[in-house]
């Protein structure tokens, strides 16, 4: 793997964020067939970031990081920002560092943990693409090695949105794919694109 890193490491940066389909070869084959339901489409996370990097120097949490796709997709579009994912799927965030390792990313930082040992007061604003959604029955799962129920399901989105709630007015939000009852009150939907898919929210209040 050494000498495959190296060898991707001589590839322009800029290349690898051509297209979806170049980024997915920074992973191995079974985190790439994960790409089309799992991980952010360059182009959602270009526009979100534009949204939530307001000025250098904030914190962008994204909620449920996965394979760090969308990390390292903002720390390149937004260099001065700084992007941390929490991800409770240890090899997940193996692939993730690798792939952060081979871009040179610096202004990325992954976290493997679970979303509830983990202080939102910590960062600015957040990112968010239902990573709790397979929890519920029927739906595609990325891998069995975690616990998913119904309950956690509802577990983890009551300890979002409480997080959520107690953030500073100011705070900015993306939603991606996700419902609107997982936003507290005090937050105003300011823009909506892709449909009803991508959401833009400010906390006001």
């Amino acid at each position: 793997m050494g000498s495959l890193t190296a060898d991707f490491s001589c590839r322009n940066i800029d290349s690898w964020f051509s297209s979806d389909a170049q980024m997915n070869h920074l992973y191995p084959k079974e985190i790439q067939l994960l790409d089309r339901k799992h991980w952010t489409p360059l182009s959602i996370a270009h526009i979100s970031v534009e949204f939530l990097v307001p000025h250098k120097g904030v914190k962008i949490l994204d909620v449920g990081s996965g394979c760090g796709k969308f990390c390292l997709a903002g720390a390149y579009f937004k260099p001065l920002a700084h992007f941390f994912g929490v991800e409770q799927r240890e090899n997940l965030v193996g692939h993730a560092e690798t792939a952060r390792r081979i871009l040179k990313s610096e202004n990325v930082t992954f976290l493997n943990q679970n979303i509830t040992q983990l202080n939102f007061k910590q960062f600015d604003h957040f990112y968010f693409f239902n990573s709790f959604y397979e929890n519920l029955m029927d739906t595609d799962k990325i891998d069995g090695s975690i616990v998913c129920s119904p309950h956690l399901y509802n577990y983890y989105n009551r300890y979002l949105c409480k997080q959520l709630s107690e953030l500073r007015v100011g705070t900015r939000l993306v939603t991606f794919h996700s419902l609107d009852d997982k936003v507290p009150p005090g937050y105003e939907l300011v823009e909506i694109q892709y449909g009803n898919s991508l959401k833009f929210w400010l906390k006001v209040a």
